[in-house]
């Protein structure tokens, strides 16, 4: 069930859904057919920032579509990006285990599919093309991350529960992002040597970032779903209200800064 913050947000979006315009959209990148999520709020002026939500390893799921929805209500058009293809999600942890290895295991793939979900969202008349971020979730958190690493043309990127671990570390001005990490100091799926190579890592070649972690607190901890879902799936993951919302609130920060909002 939705509990603490993001139930509150449900709670509170109830009287706005009336300005929220919301689209399924597709694009392709290489032969991959991908739907996604758009939406805006149309109240909040023109030229608002894009933000970018990359679903967690389960897939682009009613999660990400309603993390997609709060940014539109702070005044962001914001694109649910579908890194697996048809928009594909999943509840178990072996389905959500291949569809991610299909991404990550393939040179260049999750590349390719993020970038043509950030050239889609530049595209829409809602969107100030030179005001853009990306934050991402498990899975979608080392997505935004390695996407930052890459070199991106994003504003910022915020990781949530991501992992750490890459292939392509960054590189001495190559990083144009800020970069916020929230993290879970009791997540069994981050560890403390790689925490500290990526702080090496980001320190080495300069990157104007930030690493919180949270006491106490697990993997998957801004999800509500994270309980059942850990349970059915025996998996050490849990939901936490407070890290969901100071890890919201750190995340709404950092867009004030870059955004100037």
């Amino acid at each position: 069930m939705m509990r603490g913050l993001f139930f509150l947000a449900l709670l509170f979006s109830s009287g706005l859904q009336a300005a929220l315009q919301e689209q399924a959209v597709s694009y392709t990148a290489g032969d991959t057919t991908l739907k996604g999520y758009l939406v805006w709020d149309d109240t909040k002026g023109d030229k608002q920032p894009g933000v970018l939500v990359v679903h967690e390893w389960w897939g682009l799921n009613d999660y990400a579509r309603q993390r997609a929805r709060m940014l539109a209500e702070l005044g962001y058009t914001a694109l649910a990006v579908d890194m697996y293809g048809d928009g594909k999600s999943s509840e178990h942890a072996a389905e959500a285990t291949t569809f991610m290895n299909s991404v990550v295991e393939r040179a260049g793939v999750s590349q390719l599919r993020f970038t043509a979900a950030l050239a889609l969202l530049k595209k829409q008349a809602s969107v100030d093309q030179g005001k853009i971020a990306a934050i991402g979730y498990c899975f979608g958190g080392a997505t935004v991350l390695n996407m930052a690493r890459l070199g991106t043309d994003l504003a910022a990127v915020v990781s949530f529960h991501g992992n750490l671990v890459t292939q392509t570390p960054a590189r001495a001005g190559q990083v144009k992002a800020r970069v916020l990490v929230l993290n879970g100091a009791a997540d069994e799926f981050v560890t403390a040597d790689s925490i500290t190579a990526f702080e090496k890592e980001m320190t080495q070649a300069g990157v104007d970032y930030r690493f919180v972690n949270y006491p106490g607190v697990r993997h998957s901890f801004s999800n509500p779903d994270a309980d059942r879902l850990g349970k059915a799936n025996n998996l050490p993951i849990a939901y936490d209200a407070e890290a969901d919302k100071q890890s919201w609130e750190a995340m709404q920060q950092l867009f004030r800064e870059v955004f100037k909002q």
